[in-house]
């Protein structure tokens, strides 16, 4: 998954809460109701199946899974399913899912995530593992495992806006290079295939990787050059709610991940992220990419900006 190049840059910088001595005034934390043990659930449903490889039958089941969440919660549903074929001729089923609350409302926001798997753990150091297929705990259950939560909680209260929560398939299955080969299939497909003519969220958060137990978020560069107001909104809401700790007001890598197509689009789209998974990133695109690395605390942090912002 995307790959991630360190650079300095000029950053949205956000104003510090000092006291008249000039020291750092302590933020208190601020929750919602976003539960984040219930998030840690769904993950686990979604690592129940397995290795959710597209083309595979614990694919097409986590697939239904999500749907059946979505609906049972209220959405409005519209499944975006075609072939994919690979650089290497294989017929790959793909589908996208699209949940919609308050599909009448003008202003929207979308939140997308992805719910493939890789179909190789690639970063081990065995080649006998290297063909292996991940878990996929924080990439991506994690994601979904915030969505479904975060859909709990506009059951219950809904928003003024409209809210499409998105689950783009195919990020993960090929290589990204450079050139990408076969990879961020769903939010491609996703940007050239909108829900209707004119479709223009207020704006867009990708939520990627976001369950690790060592919770960092920095500013993704992209996402600070072409969608500024966003990143903008996004960190100045989290320092709000006290958790300028986690959310990182400090870009520090460049990454190609879903936002990317849909910034081509002319979305306002950001990355959420934290790419540094594990001691030197030892769990990404690994077997370790387990339950056991992720945390419900989390994603309460992330879950409670993500609700906030649509309050």
């Amino acid at each position: 998954m995307r790959d991630g190049k360190w650079l300095l840059l000029g950053l949205i910088v956000l104003a510090a809460c000092t006291k008249r001595d000039g020291s750092p005034a302590q933020v208190p934390v601020v929750t919602t109701e976003f539960d984040g043990d219930a998030a840690l659930k769904y993950a686990a449903a979604q690592v129940a199946f397995g290795p959710r490889v597209p083309g595979s039958d614990a694919h097409r089941k986590a697939g239904d899974w999500i749907v059946a969440q979505m609906k049972e919660r209220g959405a409005t549903v519209v499944e975006q399913t075609w072939t994919h074929t690979t650089k290497g001729g294989r017929k790959l089923p793909l589908r996208n899912v699209l949940a919609r609350f308050n599909p009448q409302a003008k202003e929207r926001v979308l939140y997308l995530t992805h719910w493939d798997t890789r179909p190789s753990a690639d970063a081990e150091q065995d080649p006998a593992d290297q063909f292996k297929p991940i878990d996929g705990a924080n990439d991506a259950a994690s994601g979904v495992g915030l969505f479904v939560a975060l859909a709990d909680a506009l059951q219950k209260k809904p928003s003024a806006l409209g809210v499409d929560l998105l689950f783009v398939d195919g990020e993960d299955y090929g290589e990204f290079g450079p050139p990408l080969v076969d990879v961020l299939l769903g939010s491609t497909y996703f940007a050239s295939h909108l829900p209707e003519p004119g479709y223009s969220p207020v704006f867009g958060i990708l939520f990627d990787m976001i369950g690790d137990a060592d919770l960092r978020i920095p500013q993704e560069i992209n996402s600070v050059q072409q969608a500024p107001e966003v990143v903008q909104r996004v960190w100045s809401k989290a320092a709000e709610m006290g958790r300028g700790g986690i959310f990182v007001a400090r870009a520090d890598q460049q990454i190609t991940d879903d936002h990317i197509p849909l910034l081509k689009a002319g979305l306002k789209v950001i990355d959420v992220i934290d790419l540094d998974y594990g001691p030197n990133n030892a769990y990404h695109h690994s077997l370790q990419d387990t339950m056991d690395k992720i945390s419900a605390a989390s994603l309460k942090v992330v879950g409670d900006v993500a609700l906030a912002l649509l309050r």
